[in-house]
């Protein structure tokens, strides 16, 4: 069996934060911010507002988009990088705001996570379950310096979700294609080492205590930016071979939202126009595992996918990881929704 998206849905906090805010307390312009990104705003979460409640959120929106009962549900997945608890994973606490009965389990794979999640569905699906619910969730704030202007402007919150069912490869909605990678050998470029338990490691009974700098994400900026432009196309290509299609043939490409400049140079590197890119991080900059399907959700909203459009999702992240997937655009579900 093939996985069949019919669901989509997405969630964001309440807060607003442009580029206006940021500039002021870090010493730059919100020209600067936009030019090096092409982000304006962003939202940033409050403490009533943790990324399991986000996935639960935009997880219910998807759920309703299909008119599907939580009872339908075969396996729930979050994919996430900022989870509520290092125990409990986040899935098992945004199911049981859902009211589900099933298996619910996290995915960490940094920004690529939403496609990892995809794929780990599509093989759920093949195996026997009839529908699984796949989120994306982030509170990314909370892991970036408030005083770092090269990595604070660029994350964002929010969370985006899709119901997948098992269907047939000619339908619209079907996964066409996945491709998968890592290279844990780059994993120090962007990495937040403070924030789980190696930096916690001691001898015996001793535990050390972690600088709280080393809690927030650190980056070097041109060698992400080089490794994503090629894994992505790599990635894409390997997708677009694997479902017998050429670039030239995907109507719609929907990569991470990390910045601007990486989309442009990636459907430079495939020879698509810029035309085709769907972009959101200008309202909600990095949202992580959660930027794929908030940018489709927006898309949707605009018009700007169609049913029977051949959709190109790909991504990258910490790890290093990547990932890219194939779809052909549902004829259902079109009604546009806010993503609120």
């Amino acid at each position: 069996m093939t996985a069949v998206l019919i669901g989509l849905g997405s969630a964001l906090p309440e807060r607003e934060v442009g580029n206006d805010e940021l500039a002021a307390r870090l010493g730059v312009t919100p020209e600067w911010i936009e030019r090096r990104t092409g982000i304006r705003s962003r939202r940033f979460a409050d403490a009533t507002t943790p990324t399991s409640g986000l996935a639960a959120e935009a997880a219910r929106a998807a759920l309703a988009d299909a008119a599907a009962d939580p009872s339908e549900v075969d396996a729930f997945l979050v994919a996430t990088y900022t989870p509520d608890h290092q125990i409990p994973a986040t899935a098992p606490l945004a199911a049981a705001r859902l009211g589900l009965n099933c298996p619910a389990f996290d995915v960490n794979a940094a920004c690529s996570g939403f496609v990892y999640a995809l794929a780990t569905a599509a093989g759920l699906i093949a195996t026997g379950a009839r529908r699984v619910l796949v989120a994306g969730a982030e509170t990314a704030s909370t892991l970036t310096d408030p005083a770092d202007r090269t990595v604070h402007p660029l994350f964002g919150d929010g969370a985006g979700a899709v119901l997948l069912r098992a269907g047939d490869p000619g339908e619209e909605g079907a996964i066409l294609s996945l491709d998968l990678g890592a290279d844990g050998t780059g994993a120090a470029s962007l990495a937040a080492p403070g924030s789980a338990s190696r930096a916690r490691l001691g001898t015996g009974t001793e535990r050390p205590r972690p600088d709280p700098a080393t809690y927030y994400m650190a980056m070097d900026g041109r060698e992400v930016f080089l490794q994503a432009v090629a894994h992505m196309s790599a990635s894409s290509r390997a997708a677009l071979d694997r479902a017998g299609l050429k670039p030239s043939e995907v109507d719609r490409i929907c990569g991470h939202q990390a910045n601007v400049r990486i989309l442009r140079a990636v459907a430079d590197e495939l020879g698509a126009d810029h035309d085709r890119l769907l972009v959101d991080l200008d309202r909600v900059g990095n949202t992580g595992a959660a930027s794929i399907p908030l940018a489709l959700d927006r898309a949707r909203g605009e018009g700007r996918l169609t049913p029977g459009h051949t959709v190109l999702l790909t991504a990258f992240g910490g790890g290093f990881t990547w990932g890219s997937a194939l779809l052909r655009w549902p004829g259902t579900a079109q009604h546009p929704r806010s993503a609120t």
